[in-house]
């Protein structure tokens, strides 16, 4: 097996790995906040639908229930643009994850590559090793059966 050609692009391949490592995390991450964002909202539009003002009350009481109720209303809603933004964030980081996993693999093909014309070039090696062995052989058989004398090597 002599000397193998250096793969100059193995760094480069850790690198893509441990940026589609770290693309991978993010996207779960990221996963995870919407859907627990989303999750809250819901939890906030439920809680929502319970609240009741006062049937009998003073004016002041209705008011502050119905500004209560106005106000928790606009907290849901904030609650579901924050998940809505959530998810768009993570399907952001989704791709941004597809993509460093494509250019990973890319590298990893170029590798493969790499190797499989390493391999290549060893057996055809080997093959004119072989080839040049028999090629001798045959050649200082004939000389003997001729009775010549064998070449002089160095």
């Amino acid at each position: 097996m002599g000397k193998h050609a250096a793969f100059r692009l193995e760094p480069v391949l850790r690198v893509r790995a441990a940026a589609e490592e770290a693309a991978q995390r993010a996207a779960s991450a990221a996963d995870a906040a919407a859907h627990d964002a989303a999750r809250r909202a819901e939890e906030q539009a439920a809680a929502l639908h319970t609240r009741v003002p006062p049937a009998s009350a003073p004016g002041h009481v209705f008011l502050a229930a119905m500004v209560a109720s106005a106000a928790a209303a606009a907290d849901v809603a904030a609650a579901r643009s924050l998940a809505q933004a959530s998810a768009e964030q993570a399907d952001l980081l989704r791709q941004r994850w597809t993509a460093a996993a494509q250019e990973t693999r890319a590298l990893e093909k170029l590798r493969e590559r790499h190797l499989l014309a390493l391999r290549t070039a060893e057996l055809a090696a080997e093959e004119r090793a072989v080839d040049d062995l028999v090629t001798r052989r045959h050649s200082v058989r004939a000389a003997d059966e001729q009775g010549e004398e064998e070449p002089w090597r160095a």
